[in-house]
């Protein structure tokens, strides 16, 4: 029986502050979605979204193509760091548990990819869109 006192049992095991940086860039990334999300939902609301023609001059917009970059990357980070936060919360299978994060965050990579590629090939005017 060794003999070590209940703090010396216990060091080491825990994440020792490592859940500040997620928990903060979940914030930020929460923020910076409201206003993002709010010029979007407005934007759309006002008729950009009519027909293909004008849908596609809004977005060949240089600034109108940054924030939808900007909010396609913010909103799958987001969506990858609350993600995370449930399987570890609430999987308990080691191996599934990475299976499943990895699934998460490459599906995440994969859609914001995606996004960028339209909004950059809608603004720059790539003919087939």
């Amino acid at each position: 029986m060794a003999m070590r006192s209940e703090l010396g049992k216990v060091r080491g095991l825990g994440a020792a502050k490592g859940g500040t940086h997620h928990w903060w860039m979940q914030r930020i990334t929460a923020i910076a979605n409201v206003p993002l999300g709010l010029w979007l939902i407005v934007s759309l609301a006002l008729g950009v979204a009519g027909d293909h023609f004008a849908f596609t001059t809004w977005v060949s917009q240089p600034l109108v193509a940054v924030l939808l970059i900007l909010f396609s990357v913010n909103i799958f980070y987001h969506i990858a760091l609350g993600a995370q936060v449930a399987v570890e919360d609430y999987l308990h299978a080691p191996g599934a548990k990475l299976t499943l994060l990895v699934a998460i965050n490459l599906a995440c990579v994969a859609c914001a990819v995606a996004c960028i590629f339209a909004v950059a090939k809608l603004a720059l005017g790539a003919p087939g869109f």
